[in-house]
């Protein structure tokens, strides 16, 4: 059901790559509540998904970006709030990727040129849109910008590898601009911690069934889904949650304040 709680809002999606996506069910839920906006993602990733189909469902136009890219953040900005008719309300920054975690390096044994790409696409751009965003003057007051992160950034997991450190810096980032922008114009930068989810990007991790289902038995609640995930992002991006800023948002079911729980208890006891 919707509420039409974004209308009037405009915005850029980054990261929609296929129906599994965050980001796509976010650019579903956002189109239902009345919201406009373009959909990004770097030209390589849209030769891979299904992104025209999402555009055509949305009516939203498609505007490829590198998001490391300052030159093509530039163009995608300037573009969106042209083809939006106006400055933005929210932006959506799902983007991530290890070339170590990829290749199944040890994290005793990184490639060093890969652990900085991992930081650049899955930290640093979040900086970088927002810092473009901020000197084309393209963010309206009271808007909202969140990024999508993952517990490893406080904790350890087996093979999360250097994204753990790309998520620490992104959790970082949006405190550090949410001060600055918060300063400005009153606009807030959050991050969601989400639960392991199986999307394209997150099934690419090694073992990630096996740490799918211990996080399942971990929450009380259960794994946060997809869909879930993108209700609490439109939640972000409305009116209702004008003074929540700065903040690593913990959307996991209750994994993260959970020491142990009967199910996991159970399955030791097997």
């Amino acid at each position: 059901m919707a509420y039409n709680i974004l209308k009037g809002k405009r915005g850029i999606i980054f990261g929609a790559l296929d129906e599994s996506s965050i980001a796509w069910k976010v650019a579903l839920k956002a189109h239902d509540e009345g919201a406009q906006f373009t959909l990004s993602n770097a030209p390589i990733a849209m030769r891979m998904g299904e992104i025209n189909k999402l555009g055509a469902i949305c009516g939203a136009e498609i505007v490829p970006a590198d998001a490391t890219s300052l030159q093509d953040l530039e163009i995608l900005i300037s573009k969106s709030t042209e083809i939006l008719g106006g400055k933005l309300d929210f932006v959506l920054h799902s983007i991530g990727m290890s070339p170590n975690v990829r290749k199944k390096k040890s994290y005793g044994n990184l490639n060093y040129d890969w652990f900085q790409k991992s930081l650049d696409v899955s930290a640093l751009s979040f900086h970088k849109v927002m810092q473009v965003g901020e000197k084309l003057d393209a963010f309206n007051e009271w808007g909202s910008i969140l990024a999508l992160s993952y517990i490893a950034a406080q904790r350890t997991f087996p093979d999360y590898s250097d994204m753990a450190q790309a998520k620490a810096v992104l959790e970082s980032i949006a405190r550090s601009y949410g001060y600055r922008l918060g300063q400005s114009k009153k606009i807030r930068v959050n991050t969601i911690s989400q639960s392991p989810t199986w999307t394209t990007a997150g099934s690419g991790v090694p073992g990630f069934d096996v740490f799918y289902n211990y996080a399942d038995k971990m929450s009380p609640l259960g794994n946060a889904s997809a869909e879930a995930c993108a209700d609490y992002c439109i939640s972000l991006f409305s009116d209702f949650t004008k003074m929540v800023t700065m903040q690593n948002l913990m959307h996991d079911g209750g994994f993260s304040s959970s020491g142990m729980t009967d199910k996991i208890v159970e399955t030791l006891q097997k």
